[in-house]
């Protein structure tokens, strides 16, 4: 039995849900959220935040700001309150009210961005705003997960080899994006490793990581409204884009089974499940990543009333699988390689 004294000290790794019975393709789905952030970014928030203490930028002085659509906020409001930091998450109207009340009741101030930038939406409001508090008060440490190697780096270090322990057959990893950090950092570490695994990226339709022009999103997590300055499409081989929709019933349908996941995961089990769906798999060792649980969820995706307004009632059909909406949406990289 563990037993810790600060909170980014537990994280359960090695925890994962064989999907065949509910989805009918062979597929299991690592959990990341068994960590008291709730999410995968609690591994990328402890490096970034510990690199930056280890090279002297970040001291007891500082603030730590961050923009985040909510995991890497929660997580950084974690090691913040453990670490005795000030910490101001800068995000958006996207962002759950549970979320930003979890910041908030671990000690974080949470600035809520409601306008868009005139080129860069709400991210590029976010991070006007981040600049301008850095630009005003030099106690300011903005960690800058799109564009710090440390984020990727976390996944280089314990996502990827933790996987690899696991499952020494692996054939293929899924992988949702949005700065591409866990994308990059397993992608980094499979490719020098013993045996080929073909990495499939799953975006949310409207992102503009693989040069989609941006359009609406309303489920946080997934997807940017830019192309994320870590990413490498050298190291992809696919990318499988997801409608909104589709994401709603995945996360629905594990739900009806006791497995309550975030949108993110419901993101990347329905892409994961269209690619399946395409490809003979029968001999295939698949895997994919669960960044998040669901509770942060309730009030969007299994709210009905929210998913009615904005998505209709199409989404209620029972007979509808979350790999329709995504199959007609799949693209290889110019690095693609054959099964």
């Amino acid at each position: 039995m563990p037993v810790i004294s600060v909170p980014q000290a537990f994280n359960e790794e090695d925890l994962y849900i064989d999907l065949e019975p509910m989805f009918g393709h062979r597929l299991f789905l690592k959990c990341e959220g068994f960590n008291f952030a709730g999410s995968i970014k609690l591994k990328a928030a402890t490096e970034m935040v510990e690199s930056a203490e280890r090279s002297g930028i970040l001291t007891q002085d500082s603030i730590l700001v961050e923009s985040s659509s909510g995991n890497l906020g929660v997580a950084l409001s974690v090691i913040a309150a453990s670490k005795g930091y000030r910490f101001v998450c800068v995000t958006d109207s996207r962002c759950n009210l549970t979320t930003r009340q979890m910041m908030e009741a671990l000690g974080s101030q949470v600035h809520v961005v409601s306008h868009e930038h005139a080129t860069g939406g709400l991210l590029g409001a976010r991070l006007e705003y981040v600049r301008s508090l850095c630009a005003a008060d030099d106690r300011y440490v903005w960690l800058s997960q799109y564009t710090n190697p440390d984020n990727w780096k976390a996944h280089y270090f314990r996502t990827a080899p933790a996987i690899a322990r696991i499952f020494p057959q692996l054939d293929v990893l899924f992988i949702g994006v949005g700065t591409t950090g866990t994308l990059m950092g397993c992608a980094r570490w499979f490719r020098s490793w013993n045996r080929p695994v073909r990495i499939v990226a799953v975006d949310s339709v409207g992102s503009a990581i693989f040069g989609d022009p941006p359009g609406r999103r309303m489920i946080p997590g997934l997807g940017m409204s830019v192309r994320p300055p870590l990413l490498d499409e050298a190291y992809v081989d696919e990318a499988v884009r997801v409608e909104e929709a589709d994401t709603i019933r995945a996360c629905r349908n594990l739900a009806k089974r006791g497995f309550l996941f975030g949108g993110s995961t419901g993101t990347v089990v329905s892409g994961a499940m269209s690619w399946l769906a395409r490809h003979e798999t029968r001999s295939l060792t698949p895997v994919a990543i669960a960044p998040d649980l669901g509770e942060r969820y309730l009030d969007t995706i299994y709210q009905t009333n929210w998913v009615q307004a904005l998505y209709g009632d199409q989404v209620f059909v029972p007979n509808a699988s979350p790999d329709h909406g995504a199959a007609a949406r799949e693209s290889s990289t110019a690095n693609g390689r054959a099964l």
